[in-house]
């Protein structure tokens, strides 16, 4: 299978991640791992992807177009939690170093309302995969761990169906999807069923391939979730506690918190919803994503998502220096099937994958994303660079429409011509944990019920 296989076209500039463009962006732009072995600069080919998304801080972002209203924003989420279209939410908006919102709108339960406000906190599903990418890049700047460092060097037990493959596959490999496994979601549907995580990786090695590590994308939990087996074999820490230590603690992430335990111990949290006959029913978060923490694992309050954003737009160098953002948010494999719906088909021209992070080309704009969703949440955040803009959106409902929240905030930041993005729902990609798609109220083909943690389609 390591012949004459057909692989995906890519936007003209982006090439998957190599030994060679690691060993060489290392050197460019992460020279705290100086210290770590590296490859002679003359047996290195030219630097290729991925590349900064911004050079540096000198390079003053634009302003935001005429008739960017904050107010306005605001006015549009307190109308989509009026008569419960959707039970609650909150926002987020971050431009130039300053919090311009971060407020709460709705209700944390139906049954039992109390006012979602800032600290509420929500579940972050699939946007857990920055903090990976975040958390993994900290150690790398350490010069702890590589992004070229060998998965197996560090979780023994790990194996493909090819050996050679297994040989090849990279840290950065596994924060950018592109590990070569054929069928994406692989295994989702055993964590769905409870099973154990570290049972349903060994299931990896049996897994069908569509391509050599690097190559192409397919998007994964389970596989991408043996970052934090890597992260903990480098670290000597577990993943949970130096999230909480290296990013919740310094960036002033006061609510935030990793696993089920986490967010029911919070003196306030928003329960997920999902639809009935008569409504928005409240149910129990599950545990089953939980399990895989470096891809669904951190819940957090829309005031921490303000402190996350202004970190990602670069305004924390102390804990997130520009290098490392630059390395972050840097596509590395095309992901062509983003685009195929609602405001992504109609405003995206190109899609990637960066370490943790989506990259788009928002009509002309790079928009670096990532959305999530789970039974009863979703979320989405997007940072613009070149406005030194950050948005985060979540919600404590299966539905989909607050998503057309963002596409209207980022066309008037560029003043692009309005569109009616509230009124139409959308799906969420492939960042929902939903294996095959089904709808979240009906039974999977496993038998999980309604009240499982089978999200709908993202």
């Amino acid at each position: 299978m390591k012949d004459g296989r057909v692989r995906p076209s890519r936007p003209r500039g982006i090439r998957p991640l190599t030994v060679g463009s690691l060993a060489m962006l290392l050197a460019m732009a992460l020279p705290s791992t100086a210290q770590t072995p590296t490859l002679s600069p003359a047996a290195l080919p030219p630097p290729t992807q991925p590349l900064p998304y911004r050079t540096y801080a000198s390079n003053a972002a634009r302003p935001v177009a005429d008739g960017f209203d904050v107010a306005r924003f605001e006015a549009l989420a307190e109308q989509l939690v009026q008569g419960q279209r959707v039970p609650g939410m909150a926002m987020a908006i971050v431009q130039n170093g300053r919090i311009l919102s971060a407020r709460g709108y709705g209700v944390t339960d139906v049954s039992h309302p109390q006012p979602i406000d800032a600290h509420t906190v929500f579940r972050l599903a699939s946007m857990s995969k920055a903090f990976a990418g975040t958390m993994t890049g900290l150690l790398v700047n350490d010069g702890s761990l590589r992004w070229d460092s060998k998965v197996a060097d560090y979780v023994p037990g790990f194996h493909l169906s090819d050996p050679g493959y297994t040989a090849q596959v990279t840290v950065a490999d596994l924060l950018s999807q592109s590990v070569g496994l054929k069928a994406h979601n692989a295994f989702d549907r055993d964590i769905e069923g409870n099973a154990d995580y570290y049972q349903v990786a060994q299931k990896l090695g049996s897994a069908a391939l569509a391509c050599a590590p690097g190559q192409c994308y397919g998007y994964q939990n389970v596989a991408f979730s043996l970052v934090g087996d890597v992260v903990f074999a480098a670290s000597g820490s577990f993943y949970e506690q130096l999230v909480q230590r290296r990013i919740f603690q310094p960036l002033g992430m006061n609510d935030a918190s990793l696993g089920l335990a986490g967010i029911e111990s919070a003196p306030h949290w928003a329960r997920p919803h999902v639809r009935s006959r008569n409504g928005w029913v409240a149910i129990n978060p599950k545990p089953n994503y939980y399990r895989l923490a470096p891809a669904a694992g951190v819940n957090a309050s829309i005031s921490d998502m303000a402190q996350w954003l202004l970190a990602h737009t670069g305004h924390r160098p102390d804990v997130l220096p520009a290098p490392l953002l630059a390395t972050l948010h840097a596509p590395v494999v095309s992901t062509p099937g983003e685009m195929r719906s609602g405001w992504r088909r109609d405003r995206l021209r190109t899609a990637s994958y960066a370490l943790g992070w989506r990259v788009f080309d928002y009509s002309g704009e790079e928009v670096v994303f990532h959305a999530g969703a789970v039974q009863g949440y979703r979320g989405m955040t997007a940072l613009l660079p070149g406005r030194d803009l950050g948005i985060t959106i979540l919600w404590n409902s299966e539905s989909s429409l607050p998503s057309g929240m963002l596409p209207t905030i980022i066309d008037r930041a560029l003043g692009l011509p309005a569109e009616r993005w509230l009124d139409v729902d959308t799906d969420f990609g492939s960042d929902n944990l939903m294996a095959d798609g089904a709808s979240p109220s009906q039974p999977s083909p496993q038998g999980a019920s309604s009240s499982s943690s089978v999200a709908s389609p993202d």
